[in-house]
């Protein structure tokens, strides 16, 4: 089944998000900051990256996505956002954010399941 890595610096969100996927027989490999998330996703080459946007600083998402592409990385990646609830930005298809989705934080485990196998078609 495929493998799909966990960026995150919320180890809340990390393990329930792990829960779910693993229980649909998805491998996952995890990371909770920039740093080790580049190196997991360089050194395992997964199917997908869930990638959240705010960690040690609030773009370190944006940032690492940005790098993903720099280093022609073509792995799908669904973004976790609590932004738009913070500031009241909306994202969507055509920003300047190479993701291929993004995902209001708490995602509930049906929602999460149905994005990512829409990103692993």
């Amino acid at each position: 089944m495929a493998l799909i890595a966990i960026i995150d610096d919320d180890p809340d969100i990390i393990e329930a998000s792990s829960l779910v996927l693993k229980s649909k027989g998805y491998e996952v490999v995890t990371a909770s900051n920039p740093d080790d998330g580049f190196k997991i996703v360089t050194e395992n080459n997964p199917d997908l990256i869930i990638l959240d946007v705010m960690m040690d600083e609030p773009d370190d998402g944006f940032f690492l996505a940005q790098k993903f592409k720099r280093n022609n990385i073509t792995t799908p990646i669904l973004m976790y956002t609590s932004v738009s609830k913070t500031i009241g930005f909306e994202f969507g298809s055509g920003d300047m954010v190479p993701v291929e989705d993004f995902v209001e934080k708490p995602i509930s485990p049906d929602q999460l399941i149905e994005k990512v196998k829409n990103l692993l078609k």
